[in-house]
């Protein structure tokens, strides 16, 4: 039967990849990257051959077609995203969808689960998280400042991922709307400049604005809750 793993990889250390997710790459038929040159890093250095085709968020209805067509031939598909785990704020959850809908009970979609730079972060948090809400990437324009709302109102903890060019924006929407919430953050986890930095929005943000070489990474907020 068809195969389609969705595969973990590390969020920035290449030594978080577990032996399962480097088996599987190397007998899979193919692996499908978001970015071939990303993970062309990661298979050189465990030494995968294995062939790579390129799916991203702007991937073709042809090229969909073309991985329906080896899953029709019984092939193993692995899929990985740049980093971490696939369908967490990431395009695979589409093809995930499109597979089961499209070749249901054909296909088993396996997970090998691994790294998450969600739960990476709340595991360095220190906060009381029995429940939380993940919201991913909150909209650039529209939508944003009633997402912000939203988190005022919510009792559990909220997680959201950040980009370096919007931090501060963030943060300043942070800082109207709940000043007194503790915030962790943290900045490229696993990696060499790896931080986790806690405190109130204005406090946080005052840390940038005297650390500006900081503001550069993939960031995790983590809002405490009520």
């Amino acid at each position: 039967m068809a195969t389609l793993s969705i595969v973990a990889t590390p969020i920035g250390n290449l030594e978080d990849i577990t032996l399962r997710a480097i088996r599987v790459l190397k007998e899979a038929d193919i692996v499908l990257c978001e970015d071939t040159r990303v993970t062309k890093h990661l298979l050189d250095k465990y030494e995968i051959t294995t062939p790579t085709m390129r799916y991203d968020a702007h991937s073709t209805p042809t090229q969909q077609e073309r991985i329906f067509s080896l899953l029709d031939e019984g092939k193993h598909v692995a899929l990985v995203s740049d980093a971490g785990t696939p369908g967490i704020s990431d395009p695979g959850t589409h093809l995930v969808g499109l597979v089961r809908r499209r070749l249901g009970e054909g296909v088993t979609i396996e997970a090998i689960p691994g790294p998450s730079a969600l739960t990476a972060a709340l595991s360095i948090s220190g906060l009381s998280l029995a429940s939380f809400t993940f919201l991913g990437f909150l909209p650039q324009k529209k939508g944003r400042e009633t997402m912000f709302k939203e988190i005022a109102l919510s009792e559990r903890a909220v997680v959201l991922y950040e980009s370096p060019h919007r931090i501060m924006k963030t943060l300043t929407s942070l800082a109207e709307y709940i000043p007194e919430r503790a915030i962790v953050i943290g900045r490229e986890l696993t990696k060499i400049h790896e931080e986790c930095i806690s405190g109130t929005p204005d406090e946080l943000m005052v840390y940038f604005e005297q650390h500006p070489d900081h503001i550069r990474g993939e960031f995790v907020i983590i809002v405490s809750g009520v």
